[in-house]
């Protein structure tokens, strides 16, 4: 039984849900069940959306039947109904259900169903979402709101998963998300979970944004997309980071970017403009992930020309960025 006791906000938690971009992007082979394996390099941006968590007060809890928690899928979307309040997410999803925050709120609870944690009270927690970032662009926006809230509520409820735990239970959202449960720069591999801190320099990017969308399920089964990257060993790729960090050198690349600028003639415009500065940044631009956000890694003798740089982005085809490494 869900019992709601009261009824008024007061704390609020403040995160940063950051995006990320991949210097890289090889896809090694199909997997059996449908997947493909990849090898990446994650880069965590400075920049990125914010999630508002107001934690509903002291008076305002529910008590949880634990007899009721025979099916955890099931009681775990009950739960969410009755636990969270979304805000800010209504042009995303029409359906709260398909939103990547009520999803990590969702399959969290029902990870502690099975597990027999699940506190007997828990509060009430609005989210309130100030989104920035593109959808649709390569730079994890929806993955990131989803392990912010992941990690978010685990705190606020006390379940007390560690980071492996939360990690496992992200890949079970979608490839990207436990790179943000880890936090950090990091090789990945497999279809994105099995993660290895790599420490690379700070850098700053010109990030730009085109206004385009190419289906992802599109781009992995279109017969021009290359499945057959050689794996590189991850010693290779902490010792080789002068072939991916500032310029991008064979075998270094992104498998998704002759497809997605050969359907997308604005991520294509996008690339060339930033192709364009390649000489003054000393830098190669490149696609991140399926698309459609493109950046050029600046090199330091340039990253503090304000002149150049707003002249930059004032010239841009669509909207753009100065962003850093978090």
């Amino acid at each position: 039984m869900i019992k709601n006791l009261a009824a008024t906000p007061t704390s609020t938690i403040t995160r940063l849900s950051p995006a990320k971009i991949n210097l890289f992007l090889h896809i090694t082979g199909k997997r059996a069940d449908g997947y493909h394996n990849l090898q990446t390099v994650f880069r965590m941006l400075d920049w990125g959306d914010y999630l508002h968590f107001s934690v509903i007060d002291e008076a305002v809890i529910f008590t949880v039947d634990s007899e009721s928690t025979a099916d955890s899928e099931l009681d775990a979307n009950k739960l969410c109904h009755q636990l969270l309040i979304l805000a800010g997410a209504e042009t995303i999803t029409a359906d709260i259900e398909d939103n990547l925050i009520f999803k990590a709120a969702r399959v969290l609870l029902a990870a502690a169903i099975q597990s027999n944690t699940l506190p007997e009270q828990l509060a009430q927690v609005h989210i309130a979402l100030d989104k920035h970032l593109p959808m649709g662009a390569g730079l994890g926006g929806g993955s990131s709101n989803a392990a912010t809230t992941l990690m978010t509520l685990n705190e606020i409820w006390q379940l007390n998963f560690d980071q492996d735990t939360l990690i496992k239970i992200a890949a079970t959202i979608g490839a990207d998300v436990p790179i943000f449960i880890f936090g950090q720069d990091a090789i990945a591999m497999g279809i994105g979970e099995q993660l290895t801190a790599i420490k690379l320099p700070d850098q700053q990017y010109l990030v730009l944004t085109p206004n385009a969308h190419v289906n992802t399920a599109q781009l992995f089964a279109h017969p021009k997309l290359q499945r057959d990257i050689a794996v590189l060993s991850v010693e290779t790729i902490k010792n080789k980071q002068a072939d991916y960090v500032q310029t991008l050198t064979t075998p270094y690349q992104n498998v998704f970017t002759p497809v997605v600028t050969s359907l997308a003639p604005a991520v294509s415009e996008a690339l060339r403009y930033l192709q364009g500065l390649e000489a003054q940044a000393l830098g190669t631009a490149r696609m991140t992930g399926s698309g459609s956000a493109v950046f050029l890694p600046l090199d330091a003798s340039v990253a503090t020309d304000k002149a150049h740089l707003a002249k930059w982005i004032e010239e841009a085809p669509c909207s753009a960025y100065l962003v850093r490494n978090l």
